[in-house]
């Protein structure tokens, strides 16, 4: 009975704890920008009005990006991006944001287009990785390969660190499931599985293994 009930707590706390943390990160966010920004406009307003902080919020952020989609927007926003790149430490934390923000919003997905599996780092070893380009072959005329693709192999749990590997087409395993469900299965160690996948992958006996010095 005693460990029925703990696997009955243990099964609602699964169900409780991404909505409680999911609200609790919103209502804080919501409640410390509506504050500051609440409070610019109430003093030269002289009214206050309770989410007022939080609309100002969307409105800055929409006139942002209406600023950086002009030429002297992308200019100026080039200029920081520059500032920012050679400060250390800062940049690691900036460009990894940015790329990561990139390939989840961006609603053309020409940085990775497709999640792969490919034979790594030894024979019957698979890593996930992001096909890049699919047409390198005449750049890299590589003999009986066939046609080679460039594939990014990420790092867990930060994948914006990786290896750009150049490989043989035949030697991905196209995955089902989304390249967002990927990045979510690098960044959580493989504890974040994904929810879409529709069936097996198959795997070709005469695949070419990639092997790591």
């Amino acid at each position: 009975m005693i460990r029925r009930l703990r696997n009955m707590f243990v099964a609602g706390l699964i169900v409780l704890l991404p909505v409680v943390v999911t609200i609790t990160v919103f209502w804080n966010v919501f409640v410390k920008v509506d504050s500051f920004l609440g409070e610019l406009i109430a003093r030269y307003t002289g009214v206050h009005v309770p989410g007022a902080g939080f609309v100002a919020m969307i409105l800055l952020i929409t006139l942002v990006g209406l600023f950086a989609s002009n030429f002297v927007g992308r200019r100026l926003i080039g200029f920081g991006e520059w500032f920012l790149v050679k400060v250390p430490f800062v940049n690691k934390i900036y460009t990894g944001v940015k790329q990561i923000a990139g390939v989840i919003f961006a609603e053309k997905r020409s940085v990775f287009k497709e999640a792969v599996l490919i034979e790594y780092p030894k024979s019957g070893v698979y890593s996930v990785a992001f096909l890049t380009n699919d047409e390198i072959t005449d750049e890299f005329p590589i003999e009986n390969q066939g046609p080679l693709v460039t594939v990014f192999l990420p790092t867990t749990p930060n994948p914006t660190s990786g290896f750009l590997l150049i490989i043989p087409r035949k030697d991905t395993i196209p995955l089902s499931f989304s390249i967002e469900e990927a990045i979510k299965l690098v960044i959580s160690g493989g504890s974040v599985l994904p929810e879409t996948v529709k069936g097996p992958v198959s795997i070709r006996k005469e695949r070419t293994p990639i092997r790591a010095d």
